[in-house]
C-alpha cells in the first residue's frame, strides 16, 4: 500500500535506538537454550526484594489508574535526597525524562551540546525536536571534555547533557572539573547531569551535583534511575531533581500517567532497601575486579570503570568477536553505535556469568 503521509522533518536520517539484543532473539537465531545477557547493564542479583514484594501487593489495584502526580513516590524521593517535593519529577525511566526535557526546551532555534561516545538518546531527541546537535570529542583517556563543552556554548545553546559516569566508557568527571565547568556556564544554559550509575561510583572525587540545586542554582538538573542498582529496569522508573520552575515545562508535556502503578510502588519500596543497595554495590565491585584481572591476563586493554560495565578494546576483530560470542550464547554490546568500533561494552554479571564470558573470550581470541 502506498501512503502520501510524510513524517515530521526531525526524523530525516534518524536511526532508531537499538537496545541490547534480547535473549529470546539469540535463542531463536542460534537454537540455544542457555543464553546470558551482558549487554544492557542490568543487575545480575535481580530486583530489590522489597520492590518485588511491593509490586505483588499492588497487583490487585491494576484496574485503577495510578496517581498521575506520583505524590507518594516524589515525597519519598524528596526526603531521601533532602530536596523539596516540588523539586522532584518522576518519569518512565531516565530516557523518558530526557524526552520530556527536550520537548519542553528545544525548537529549531536551539543548540544542544553532548559528548561523542555518550548515551545516544540525547542525540535522538535533540534531532527529533529539530534542534542543532554539537558533539565534543572524548579526552585521551575516554572521559568527557568539559572544557570543550564550555567552549562550545553559544547564545543559542539551551541544553548540555553530562553523562556522569559516562555510558559507554564508564569514566567520570570529578567534582573539581564540574565546579570549574559550572563557573563558565551562563544562566541561559540548562546543564543536565545524567547520573544513572552514581550509586556504583567508588571515587571520593565524584561530584555532589544535588548541591547546586539545594543552593538555588536555576540551571541545573540531575537525572537518576531505579533501573541499575535497584534492579527494576523492567518497570521503567527514573527521576529528575531541579528547581520547580525548571520542572514546570516538563510537567506541561508529560504523559498523564507516565509512571505506572507498579513502578510507583516499587520505587518507594526500593528506596527503603538499603541492604540490597549495599549488596549490589559490593557484588558489582567484586565482579569488576575479577574481570580486570582476567582482561589483564588475556592482554586486553580496557577503560577503568565506575559503573557495572567495562569498555574493552578488542581491535578490528571486535565485530567478529561479538558475533562469535552470540553463537556461544553470550550477549555483549558492540561499540559501533557509540563510534567505538574496536570496543565491546561488557556488563558485569554474576560470578558464573563472568567466568563463562572469560572462557568464551579466551576461546574466540
Amino acid at each position: 500500500m502506498t501512503t502520501h503521509i510524510k513524517p515530521q522533518r526531525g526524523l530525516e536520517g534518524l536511526a532508531p535506538y537499538v537496545p541490547g539484543t534480547p535473549v529470546e532473539e539469540v535463542r531463536r537465531k542460534y537454537g540455544l537454550e542457555d543464553v546470558i545477557k551482558l549487554a544492557s547493564n542490568e543487575n545480575p542479583l535481580g530486583p530489590s526484594p522489597k520492590a518485588l514484594a511491593a509490586i505483588e501487593r499492588a497487583l490487585p489495584g491494576l484496574n485503577f489508574y495510578p496517581d498521575g502526580q506520583s505524590y507518594d513516590l516524589r515525597l519519598a524521593l524528596s526526603k531521601c535526597l533532602d530536596v523539596d517535593l516540588e523539586q522532584v519529577i518522576v518519569g518512565s525511566g531516565a530516557d523518558g525524562l530526557i524526552l520530556q526535557t527536550c520537548m519542553a526546551y528545544l525548537d529549531e532555534e536551539s543548540e544542544v551540546i553532548v559528548s561523542s561516545s555518550s548515551f545516544p538518546v540525547y542525540d535522538m531527541y535533540t534531532t527529533v525536536m529539530r534542534a542543532t546537535l554539537l558533539k565534543t570529542p572524548l579526552t585521551a583517556d575516554y572521559g568527557l571534555d568539559l572544557d570543550g563543552m564550555a567552549r562550545a556554548i553559544t547564545d543559542r545553546t539551551r541544553l548540555i547533557f553530562v553523562c556522569n559516569p559516562n555510558n559507554p566508557t564508564g569514566t567520570i568527571v570529578t567534582a573539581d572539573e564540574v565546579e570549574a565547568f559550572m563557573a563558565r556556564v551562563p544562566a541561559h544554559v540548562l546543564v543536565i547531569f545524567d547520573e544513572a550509575y552514581c550509586q556504583l561510583v567508588d571515587s571520593d572525587r565524584y561530584p555532589d551535583t544535588l548541591r547546586y540545586i539545594r543552593e538555588g542554582r536555576g540551571n541545573v538538573m540531575v537525572m537518576r534511575t531505579f533501573s541499575k542498582v535497584y534492579g527494576i529496569a523492567g518497570v521503567r522508573l527514573g527521576y529528575a531533581v531541579a528547581a520547580s520552575e525548571l520542572l514546570a515545562p516538563l510537567n506541561q508535556v508529560k504523559e498523564p500517567f507516565a509512571v505506572n502503578l507498579l513502578a510507583q510502588a516499587a520505587g518507594i519500596a526500593a528506596l527503603e532497601d538499603d541492604e540490597f543497595l549495599e549488596r549490589s554495590v559490593a557484588f558489582n565491585r567484586a565482579g569488576r575486579q575479577f574481570l580486570y584481572r582476567e582482561f589483564d591476563r588475556l592482554g586486553l586493554r580496557y577503560v577503568e570503570s565506575h559503573t557495572n560495565f567495562i569498555l574493552v578494546e578488542i581491535g578490528p576483530r571486535a565485530t567478529g568477536v561479538h558475533q562469535q560470542l552470540l553463537k556461544r550464547g553470550i550477549i555483549v554490546r558492540p561499540g559501533q553505535g557509540y563510534d567505538l568500533a574496536d570496543f565491546l561494552r561488557i556488563t558485569i554479571g554474576s560470578r558464573d556469568q563472568n567466568i563463562r564470558l572469560i572462557e568464551a573470550l579466551e576461546a574466540v581470541l
